[in-house]
């Protein structure tokens, strides 16, 4: 399957899009929930000239097992079949002999947008991650005896994103809107993060953990997008193609993949004041380039290779908007994804499930 196929057909569909019906009577002055993508599509929307929004998300992410390819593998498969990239240096082993078991992720974004002009946004985004990752531990070079578990742990700021959505169309269809948007991620995150660690050989030294656990990617990346959607009656719909291109090397001498990511959704509004949502999401991820030279353990995160992939998701949400009282301007949303495709380049945890809660202010 190849999504960057994928991700032109979208954008060529955009043209396709039919022209949006408000609702009768409302002039394109009513609030609807569905007036936003769903919660986990980011930089969708602009804003009126002069108009303000803030918005919080918190994202869930719970990735348990291992996959090579799209086929699922056990951890004593792992540690008796799979090479050590590091084989032949002092202490390590010939096969990975420390297998990831699960990895739950935690992330508090905090963004803000605000209208330049009727057809300018701009926008910015911090975050802040809590990543925990559970490992087993096989004793010695050979064989499936366990020696223990052991968790590592880090917490901190992220990278922060900056940049602005440039509306492509004139602005005379209420409730609909063809934008394109180009973000710039700003490497704020670390990307030294340490921790304490069992080796086969029952040792507990401190070493820099794995990409995965790292806070950033040290790397400035360009962020774009281009999204539409529209509505008809009830009834909406978008799609959104983008992308993470890394711009360079960071100064600890590997650079993340490259990200391709399209997804489509549709939603229906039984009352304005709340639409539920359907979206599928394709993306396809590349291996890390490069190398840590400090990252160096018989443990599959530590191998550039063992990175990126190929995934489809579905998600299923609800958006809820106010449109009077004193709730007037506030949205709170949420976001339900399950996997439906895996093609990872393993072995690799897969993610079994993500969860989005947001909520938006406009004033």
């Amino acid at each position: 399957m190849n999504y960057r196929t994928l991700c032109a057909a979208a954008a060529l569909a955009f043209a396709a899009m039919p022209a949006a019906h408000a609702h009768e009577g409302d002039g394109g002055k009513v609030t609807y929930a569905s007036d936003h993508a769903p919660i986990g599509v980011m930089a969708d929307h602009r804003h009126k000239k002069g108009e303000w929004m803030v918005s919080y998300r918190y994202m869930y992410m719970d990735m348990s097992g291992n996959r090579i390819g799209t086929d699922e593998v056990d951890p004593d498969t792992i540690v008796t079949t799979i090479p050590n990239r590091f084989a032949g240096a002092p202490m390590m082993p010939p096969t990975l002999r420390v297998v990831p078991l699960d990895m739950p992720m935690k992330m508090y974004m905090a963004g803000a947008m605000y209208g330049l002009t009727d057809r300018i946004t701009l926008m910015g985004m911090v975050n802040y991650h809590t990543k925990e990752m559970d490992h087993r531990t096989y004793q010695g070079g050979l064989g499936t005896n366990v020696l223990g578990n052991f968790t590592t742990e880090v917490s901190g700021w992220g990278d922060t994103s900056v940049g602005a959505i440039i509306g492509l169309d004139d602005g005379s269809r209420p409730h609909a809107q063809v934008n394109a948007s180009l973000m710039l991620s700003i490497p704020t995150g670390s990307i030294t993060e340490t921790d304490r660690v069992l080796t086969p050989m029952n040792m507990r030294p401190e070493m820099r953990l794995p990409y995965p656990m790292q806070l950033g990617s040290g790397t400035y990346d360009l962020k774009p997008a281009l999204t539409a959607r529209s509505r008809a009656g009830q009834w909406s719909y978008g799609a959104q193609v983008s992308a993470i291109i890394r711009l360079d090397e960071n100064d600890e001498g590997y650079a993340l993949g490259d990200v391709f990511e399209a997804t489509g959704w549709v939603a229906y509004e039984p009352r304005p004041w709340v639409s539920l949502s359907g979206r599928l999401k394709a993306t396809t991820k590349g291996a890390v380039e490069g190398i840590d030279p400090n990252i160096m353990a018989p443990v599959q995160t530590a191998d550039p290779d063992n990175h990126g992939g190929e995934t489809v998701e579905a998600l299923f949400g609800v958006n809820l908007a106010a449109s009077e009282g004193a709730l007037r301007g506030h949205r709170v949303a949420l976001e339900f994804g399950v996997p439906m495709y895996r093609d990872l380049n393993g072995p690799q945890l897969e993610t079994d499930y993500t969860l989005t809660l947001g909520w938006q202010k406009a004033v």
